[in-house]
């Protein structure tokens, strides 16, 4: 399907295929199923088609529906969080990259002595961190 939204292309014949999900199959008329797709420039959309009980139905005339199929534009969140709801783990990590859950900070005070603090200072200009990234890296 090729597509012209706001003035861009959208191609599923040009555009690398994602990952995909599908509710039931053909004959059934809920089915559904939605690819994501990632365009050459980076940009996500979702191409989606599905029966006439489907959130992709179209009116044919009145109270009459037919099957039919759209492309969604994407921010790169909003693929994410697609990809979060419909993909494994797995899948979501090849396309967006390992997952680093991360820790809560909090500030804290410390009394020091003026050599431990010059220690830390030294430490962390030679390993190119901030203090915190350096006093952290200790302790792993």
């Amino acid at each position: 399907m090729n597509k012209i939204i706001n003035g861009k292309r959208y191609s599923t014949d040009s555009a690398k295929e994602m990952g995909y999900d599908s509710y039931s199959n053909p004959t059934d008329f809920a089915y559904w199923v939605e690819t994501l797709y990632r365009k050459n420039t980076g940009e996500y959309f979702l191409h989606g088609e599905g029966g006439p009980m489907s959130r992709y139905a179209e009116t044919i005339g009145q109270n009459q529906w037919t099957g039919g199929e759209k492309i969604i534009p994407l921010t790169v969140e909003a693929a994410q969080k697609w990809a979060e709801e419909h993909l494994t783990a797995d899948e979501y990590e090849s396309i967006f990259g390992e997952v680093e859950e991360t820790a809560t900070k909090r500030t804290v005070s410390l009394s020091l002595t003026e050599s431990a603090i010059e220690k830390i200072k030294r430490g962390a200009a030679e390993a190119g961190m901030s203090m915190s990234e350096f006093v952290e890296s200790l302790l792993h």
